[in-house]
């Protein structure tokens, strides 16, 4: 699963789940609004359970109609081809979230095929529910596939390798883990000279040549500033000095620690915008970086995690649902609240990331119900609306009518 690294773990300004066994909680309860529908529904909150939080524990409630929403033709389009794109993984895979069952997502999915483009908006009130997670504030972040100097092969002035998975990084416990404590996933790491598992290479000494002989590089970047943000959104392209573009993406992880290295600069006074300060954006913290080289390195490298590739010859940057991702439809969102698949909508602050979106991809900060992060394509224009995104509002996650049905219950 390619997780996105978004702007949001970057700035750190804010911030798995799995299925209910059927018949360990009582059946979720949602209540039915008066009408005409209010926009703040009542949350049915759900008893607490020794199981991993997800939207059903959280508390969910119907929204207003979707005809209140207003959903404009041209933003059902885009949302109506993710959707069909999204269909074939949602008919195959369980609802981490507890909100839907595979079945439920047929009927949709079938018609949306079909359906004729320039009626997107229809679609979407004939076979969808809008409901509310928890509370329904929402927090949105951006991302984006930053375009960079890279070559095939090593030269004068590309001289940061972009890995490949290296071929020691595997999952185990560590010996002084009891065997009673191994109930989640093993964690990442490798084996030393002695056979002993310890903690994969972090950040410094991958730079320092760590992975010299043991992983594959696909590319060399040229600004190493520039490769550290790219890690960070997790896909990207890389433009050679020949015009060819490799295209990459995430393949997978170090296992080390992330620091969110806009965080570490707000903690030490050093954004806010404020006399002295860099502007609280991934622009000003490249500003710093670039300004205070010694100190910017010994920062980045706060970070310990780091990014391995794969080179991607599709369709443009595959988000965690196995799909492409598309410039203001795709949204990164926790599928412990949100079904990977389904249509969200946002009512926010900044217009420009409102309206409707659909969940196909993941973020390491993107994390809990009502969370998401909006994705912005290529370009100059990608990077500033998606370096500068920060949007406060509300969320409804669009069910399938039947999921919503079974949700509420007898009337």
């Amino acid at each position: 699963m390619r997780a996105v690294f978004a702007v949001a773990m970057l700035l750190a300004l804010a911030g798995c789940g799995r299925l209910i066994p059927e018949g360990s909680l009582p059946p979720p309860v949602l209540t039915r609004p008066a009408s005409p529908a209010p926009v703040t529904p009542p949350v049915v909150n759900i008893p607490a359970a020794p199981v991993v939080a997800n939207a059903v524990l959280a508390g969910v409630a119907l929204g207003p109609a979707l005809a209140a929403l207003e959903v404009a033709e041209a933003d059902a389009r885009g949302a109506l081809a993710g959707f069909v794109e999204s269909c074939p993984r949602l008919l195959a895979r369980d609802d981490a979230s507890g909100l839907t069952r595979r079945e439920e997502w047929q009927t949709p999915c079938n018609a949306a095929r079909g359906w004729d483009k320039a009626r997107a908006a229809a679609f979407f009130a004939e076979h969808f529910t809008p409901v509310q997670v928890g509370d329904g504030k929402a927090f949105a972040t951006g991302y984006f596939e930053p375009e960079i100097a890279g070559s095939r092969t090593r030269r004068p002035g590309f001289e940061a390798p972009v890995y490949a998975m290296p071929t020691d990084l595997v999952r185990s416990w560590p010996e002084d883990v009891p065997a009673t404590e191994r109930t989640a996933r093993p964690p990442l790491g490798r084996y030393d000279e002695a056979g002993r598992f310890v903690l994969y290479h972090d950040r410094a000494a991958i730079e320092d040549g760590a992975l010299q002989g043991k992983a594959q590089v696909i590319a060399w970047a040229a600004d190493p500033v520039e490769f550290f943000f790219l890690q960070i959104q997790g896909s990207g392209r890389l433009i050679t000095p020949e015009g060819e573009v490799i295209r990459i993406g995430y393949a997978g992880q170090n296992g080390r620690e992330y620091t969110g290295i806009g965080g570490v600069m707000r903690e030490r006074g050093l954004l806010g915008g404020g006399p002295g300060q860099y502007a609280g954006s991934m622009q000003g913290i490249m500003a710093y970086i670039r300004e205070n080289p010694e100190q910017g390195r010994a920062l980045m490298r706060e970070n310990k995690s780091w990014i391995f590739f794969t080179e991607l010859k599709g369709d443009g940057p595959l988000g965690a649902l196995g799909v492409p991702v598309r410039r203001e439809a795709s949204v990164a969102a926790d599928p412990a609240f949100v079904p990977l698949g389904a249509p969200v909508w946002l009512d926010l602050d900044r217009r420009e990331a409102g309206g409707l979106w659909i969940a196909q991809d993941t973020g390491g900060a993107i994390k809990g119900a009502n969370r998401f992060d909006t994705f912005w394509g290529a370009g100059e224009d990608a990077r500033v609306i998606a370096g500068g995104m920060s949007g406060r509002g509300r969320a409804f996650i669009l069910l399938p009518k039947p999921a919503a049905a079974r949700l509420a219950g007898p009337q």
